[in-house]
């Protein structure tokens, strides 16, 4: 499928462990973190932020032992703030990502800084980085909201010290696509560093934003899995992973097989539970019980499914879920896996008591469809034989 706005290649800097144990109520242990670093190593993730090194002695080793035992690029984050950066240089990842607030409210309401302080703090960190031999990532914390002319005095100064990466967080999660890649845009006017985007999911914007980012000419974006982080969360992993594959035809280089297992293994360690309808990763995505729907996909599932993403794309498998909007073709495909050859008025009489069962909201699994089978006197594809 071709997108007028082409998207050459995008890079995927997974956030999971750092932002997305900042949710509220969420904490990975030591070994939540090595495995979940451990499989997004193994599916080609180009970036894992693993934590906050200053943090703890525990989160410091976390990180220090990630950047040890995996292949990807492993960063690790840092205020504007010499004691962050040097635990970060310490810990031994590839990347450090230093960050320091842009915006007013921010500079003088969380910082107590100036304008001019925080320049020069951003200035110093960056170039304490470089010296020390580490990609650099700088992020004007909230830059969505900060005063454009200063957001290019911070990105031209950071850029002259030297840092390889500028980073565009939306931390407020206020820009709307079309905005946000005016942001991009600018900042790429003012630097000869690569751009990566970071943003969050408060209006529900954060992989569209994401998105935008790639078109306004960002290699990279920052993503978290099933989208957890800060607030209503981060751009998901798995929502701009499989946006750009099946959408833009870009070869992520991501094994995205794996994104249910990964999936799955976020949602446990982090007990956040992914909704239903979560895209890609829900328990919904590739499921159908309307019987409109059910009988397309059983002839073509690219009738009620996107089409250019298929449930094995992702490592999921496609439901034909039965209950009050159920029809005779799904009923007939369920009747044909549990082994029976109903007739036409078997199906619909059996499809009758799977629709009155699920309209008082009850589950109709395969042993009650099994039962109301023997009810129907259905008989199995053996007997028939026979």
């Amino acid at each position: 499928m071709s997108n007028p706005d082409e998207v050459d290649n995008a890079r995927i800097f997974d956030t999971t462990l750092r932002d997305g144990e900042q949710s509220p109520r969420t904490s990975f242990s030591y070994d939540d973190k090595r495995e979940i670093a451990a499989v997004l190593d193994e599916m080609g993730t180009h970036v894992i932020e693993a934590g906050f090194p200053v943090n703890s002695d525990a989160e410091f080793e976390a990180v220090s032992d990630i950047a040890a035992s995996t292949d990807t690029t492993v960063c690790g984050l840092a205020r504007v703030v010499d004691e962050d950066v040097e635990a970060a240089i310490d810990s031994g990842v590839g990347m450090i990502h230093v960050f320091v607030s842009t915006s007013d409210v921010q500079l003088e309401d969380s910082m107590h800084a100036t304008r001019e302080e925080a320049v020069e703090r951003a200035v110093q960190s960056v170039k304490r980085v470089k010296d020390a031999g580490v990609t650099c990532m700088f992020s004007p914390m909230d830059a969505t909201r900060t005063d454009t002319d200063f957001l290019v005095e911070v990105v031209e100064a950071v850029s002259e010290a030297g840092t390889d990466w500028i980073n565009i967080p939306d931390t407020c999660g206020v820009a709307t696509p079309t905005r946000f890649a005016g942001v991009v845009r600018t900042v790429l006017e003012h630097t000869d560093a690569r751009v990566d985007v970071h943003t969050h999911d408060d209006f529900g914007l954060a992989a569209g934003n994401a998105i935008m980012g790639f078109e306004a000419g960002a290699s990279q974006a920052q993503v978290s899995v099933n989208g957890i982080g800060e607030r209503a969360g981060n751009a998901a992993y798995e929502e701009v992973v499989m946006a750009l594959e099946s959408l833009y035809n870009v070869d992520t280089g991501i094994d995205t097989t794996r994104i249910m297992e990964l999936s799955r293994i976020v949602e446990e360690k982090s007990d956040i539970v992914t909704p239903g309808n979560k895209p890609i990763v829900g328990r919904n995505a590739f499921s159908h019980e309307s019987g409109i729907h059910a009988a397309g996909v059983i002839e073509n599932s690219d009738t009620f499914e996107p089409g250019v993403m298929t449930p094995e794309m992702v490592g999921a498998e496609r439901e034909l879920v039965l209950g009050k909007h159920t029809g005779n073709h799904s009923v007939r495909e369920r009747l044909k896996d549990a082994g029976y050859d109903p007739t036409d008025g078997e199906v619909r009489e059996v499809t009758r008591r799977v629709k009155d069962y699920g309209a008082e909201k009850q589950r109709v699994t395969m042993d009650v469809l099994r039962r109301f089978a023997e009810e129907v006197g259905v008989r199995k594809e053996e007997e028939v034989r026979v």
